[in-house]
């Protein structure tokens, strides 16, 4: 799976991500988007909705902000605990399965199934937290094609899946320009559209 992004030495070389393009909620809900990543955690977020703009800030440590015009009190507030650990994961520069077990994650092969007329693997992940997630692999050419997980929507877990599609090469690694995602069994969902995407190396200073 690491060979099908462009090989563990040029995924470890990537300092810094700069993501933009735009995000669809459904319901006439959308606008651009703007994600900025640097290692060892750092995270950056701006999401445009009619005008308003939310923001989420991470440190790559313990501590984040979020600015919602969206609720109300619309000054910047601290994240709460379930925000920084969801962001935690968000900002987890490699994802979970480089160097899973470092992480504290655990990973087994789950089985070979049809997926949109294909054949692909299916990786079974218990993190750290003793979340569960699945990950659906092309068994072809081994890019990502589907995430399975549980999410918080207010007090209920939800089940949320994503679709990845329109894979890109960015400076010889592999990346999914579109992302789409719903939970399941409720009309909540959400597509990610990356017109630009570049990474590079440390600047030194």
């Amino acid at each position: 799976m690491r060979a099908a992004r462009g090989g563990l030495a040029k995924i470890k070389a990537v300092h810094w991500q700069r993501i933009s393009g735009r995000i669809d909620f459904g319901a006439g809900a959308q606008g651009p988007f703007l994600v900025e990543l640097e290692r060892p955690g750092k995270m950056h977020i701006e999401v445009t909705v009619q005008g308003q703009t939310l923001i989420r800030t991470f440190d790559g440590k313990s501590t984040g902000w979020i600015l919602n015009p969206f609720v109300e009190n619309k000054s910047v507030q601290p994240m709460s605990a379930e925000d920084l650990s969801n962001i935690a994961d968000e900002s987890d520069f490699d994802g979970p399965l480089v160097d899973y077990k470092e992480k504290g994650n655990k990973i087994e092969l789950a089985g070979k199934e049809d997926f949109e007329g294909k054949p692909a693997y299916r990786l079974k992940l218990t993190s750290k937290k003793g979340e569960v997630r699945s990950y659906l692999f092309d068994a072809a050419s081994f890019h990502l094609v589907k995430w399975e997980g549980n999410r918080k929507v207010g007090d209920k877990e939800v089940m949320w899946e994503s679709l990845f599609r329109d894979y890109r090469e960015v400076n010889g690694l592999q990346f999914a320009f579109e992302i789409d995602s719903d939970a399941v069994g409720t009309e909540q969902s959400q597509k990610i559209i990356a017109e630009k995407s570049k990474v590079g190396p440390r600047i030194d200073t």
